[in-house]
């Protein structure tokens, strides 16, 4: 059979208009798609910065559909949904993007660090930590660490939290010092539950050599010593306490008076305090002198002047009530009932307020049962802040 070249001729014309043709037809699909795609996303942008957190899903699932290779649409979908609580939803995303086998190894670090998260807010602390644990030597260690560290105060694993604060040190994420004197504290107070003084014992003091400037250790430890009977060990702690931490003077000063009765010593340490109060006029302080000024066999003064003293310092319900509840009124009778309301009128400025959260409590705490932050309570009352 002959070659015809006519054919040839005919052929390579046809074929370059059919390819031409199709190109124009992929590329006419391909920026259909394309506008489609960043319409659906910027609608879903849009309702997001006008808190529409509903029709932002609804935008940014539409736009997942129209391309379900786009990670970062996967992403701000999960986000989205863990913020409306919806934690289930997340995880389903963060675990379809981590079924990807496209996915680079940052975006999948990146899913890994998100789907602990989901399991964190969602309190599944179990997950939530295998999920931190498999972010070890990654980008995203810093914040995984972290996470598990808030991950090991929620379960009240103190000796897991304390061991992750020391590796967040070592590699020089910040000074954890305080917090691991805390963990430390937390381990001895469950050992003297347990009837295991001298192990308890050992934990307060490595919590002292761990942070030298914290005021729990020492009063925890002070409080157990004074407890076996050796008051005047534990009025020694107390000095030192209040020689490392200043501040916490408002919260040593009672306990201390406490001790240097019991020891005979009550008349060198309400120098001490007086010395002190000088300095920082607190009430707490201002309580432990007028203790002791009773204890002494030879009062030089009447205890209660002191609050009076007080009140040419500084303004103080507290103080005045105090000093009232002393002195006799010219209608004595009615007494008991403007005592009372004094005293209702200053429990709420007795109580302790969070730095962090502004959550009140009539007692001191380490760490605010409202935010979970360490330290957050200042030594002093609401009256005096």
């Amino acid at each position: 059979m002959d070659f015809d070249l006519s054919w040839t001729l005919l052929g390579l014309p046809l074929a370059f208009v059919l390819g031409w043709l199709a190109s124009r037809f992929d590329l006419r699909q391909l920026r259909l798609d394309n506008r489609q795609a960043p319409k659906a996303y910027f609608k879903g942008l849009n309702f997001l910065l006008n808190e529409q957190q509903d029709q932002a899903i609804d935008a940014f699932i539409e736009a997942v559909q129209s391309d379900p290779d786009t990670s970062e649409l996967h992403f701000a979908l999960g986000n989205l949904f863990r913020r409306r609580g919806e934690y289930e939803r997340a995880v389903r995303v963060h675990e379809h993007l981590l079924s990807r086998g496209d996915l680079s190894q940052l975006d999948r670090q990146r899913a890994q660090h998100a789907l602990a998260l989901d399991y964190l807010k969602a309190g599944l602390l179990d997950r939530a930590q295998e999920a931190l644990l498999k972010l070890e030597n990654t980008p995203f260690e810093g914040q995984a660490r972290l996470a598990l560290l808030a991950n090991h105060e929620r379960s009240r694993d103190w000796a897991a939290a304390a061991l992750t604060a020391q590796k967040m040190g070592q590699s020089q994420q910040g000074n954890f010092d305080g917090r691991l004197a805390h963990y430390l504290c937390e381990q001895a107070t469950t050992l003297l539950a347990s009837q295991r003084p001298a192990e308890a014992k050992a934990l307060w003091l490595q919590a002292i050599d761990t942070a030298p400037a914290a005021a729990r250790p020492r009063l925890e430890l002070a409080r157990l010593v004074g407890s076996e009977g050796a008051a005047d060990q534990a009025c020694d702690i107390l000095r030192d306490c209040i020689d490392a931490a200043p501040a916490a003077l408002p919260l040593i000063a009672g306990p201390l008076a406490g001790f240097a009765m019991a020891c005979g010593q009550a008349g060198s340490v309400q120098e001490l305090l007086k010395e002190r109060y000088a300095q920082t006029h607190a009430l707490d302080v201002l309580d432990a002198i007028v203790l002791l000024e009773a204890s002494l066999p030879h009062p030089s003064s009447d205890a209660r002047d002191w609050y009076v003293r007080h009140l040419e310092l500084a303004p103080s319900l507290v103080a005045a009530a105090k000093w009232i509840a002393g002195e006799k009124l010219e209608h004595e009778q009615f007494h008991p009932q403007v005592q009372r309301a004094l005293e209702h009128a200053v429990k709420p400025l007795t109580r302790y307020r969070c730095a962090s959260c502004g959550f009140e409590a009539r007692q001191h705490f380490w760490q605010c049962p409202g935010c979970q932050a360490w330290d957050s309570y200042p030594a002093r009352r609401i009256e005096e802040l």
